[in-house]
């Protein structure tokens, strides 16, 4: 025994106090023990849970539908753990939805039915809810540059859809036409290109005029228009150097040498003089899902728009925007 004097000791001593049988017996539960703890600590199956996970993303991207995916794919989107209805929305709690980010997603709809709105019909509930964004950049290649859309990554938090958007239905040529009225119509928004740059816009389909190309909503069913896009600051924000559009300085106090006469205000114009510029966008959608017994559509978008011009000082940035859509006919 290589032991030591004092552990063979204390062993033998052990051993003699202890009946043979209690004895033989705690030594097979603390070896029991030891090898439970090192189970523990092994590896675990990690090829069987990647598995579920890409089974649970196929099951994914077949909800969403194929044109989102095309989308998807191109911006590498990140799709929702699990589609919900609305009538399953609405049976949770405040408390079941908080934190869990559903207040942030869009309801699926079941269904490839057929919906013809009547005379003085409405589009209610509207959510639009972005799966991918792009910026225009202008990229350097064999001595030229031409300008394509690069992917971005979403660095607001989950506040990002446009929810409870309502507008009327109306009937031109036999063909639907949506005009948007009210509900939560915009939402500041920031996404990252990946070199770092942060690219600020408002997301927004405000007064959008939608033409679409039938008089009934199914499945293949498209309609589009343009909508405005107010200025992502208001005229009471102060930047750094408290300047503003209806408050605040006029200039920047701390240079005054640069602002003194027409041509040192001439450097720092559009700093000093801040505007509410209003820009102009595009959506396209495209129904795919139709549920005529909740009288609930869903679909997916393209959309397209200006993003911030720093209030006049900066040159807006395109940016596109793709993801899925609900509303209902009412």
């Amino acid at each position: 025994d290589d032991r030591p004097a004092a552990s063979r000791s204390n062993s033998s001593t052990i051993h003699c106090l202890l009946p043979q049988p209690l004895f033989v017996t705690m030594k097979l539960a603390i070896a029991l023990t030891l090898a439970a703890s090192a189970n523990a600590f092994a590896p675990t199956n990690m090829a069987g849970n990647h598995a579920t996970q890409l089974n649970a993303m196929k099951d994914d991207m077949a909800k969403v539908g194929a044109a989102a995916l095309a989308g998807a794919a191109l911006f590498g989107a990140t799709l929702p753990a699990q589609a919900i209805t609305k009538s399953e929305l609405n049976q949770l709690s405040y408390l079941q939805v908080k934190g869990t980010g559903l207040a942030n997603r869009c309801s699926e709809v079941i269904g490839e039915d057929t919906i013809t709105p009547k005379s003085g019909s409405r589009l209610t509930q509207m959510c639009i809810e972005p799966k991918a964004w792009a910026v225009e950049e202008e990229i350097g290649k064999a001595g030229k540059t031409e300008k394509k859309f690069v992917n971005s990554k979403v660095m607001t938090r989950q506040t990002y859809t446009l929810e409870g958007i309502e507008g009327s239905l109306l009937s031109e040529g036999g063909n639907i036409v949506f005009k948007e009225e009210e509900g939560i119509d915009y939402a500041p928004t920031t996404v990252q290109l990946p070199g770092g740059e942060r690219v600020p816009f408002l997301f927004t389909v405000k007064e959008l005029v939608a033409k679409g190309n039938g008089g009934s909503f199914k499945p293949g069913f498209q309609m589009g228009g343009d909508f405005s896009v107010p200025s992502y600051r208001t005229g009471l924000f102060l930047d750094p150097k408290g300047r503003g559009g209806v408050t605040g300085y006029d200039m920047a106090v701390a240079l005054p040498g640069l602002q003194s006469g027409e041509e040192g205000d001439a450097e720092m114009f559009k700093e000093n003089n801040k505007t509410f510029d209003i820009g102009a966008g595009r959506i396209e959608m495209e129904v795919n899902k139709v549920n005529s017994e909740e009288s609930e559509i869903g679909g997916v978008f393209v959309a397209s728009q200006s993003g911030d011009t720093d209030m006049g000082s900066k040159v807006p940035k395109k940016i596109l925007t793709k993801g899925i859509f609900y509303a209902k006919v009412e």
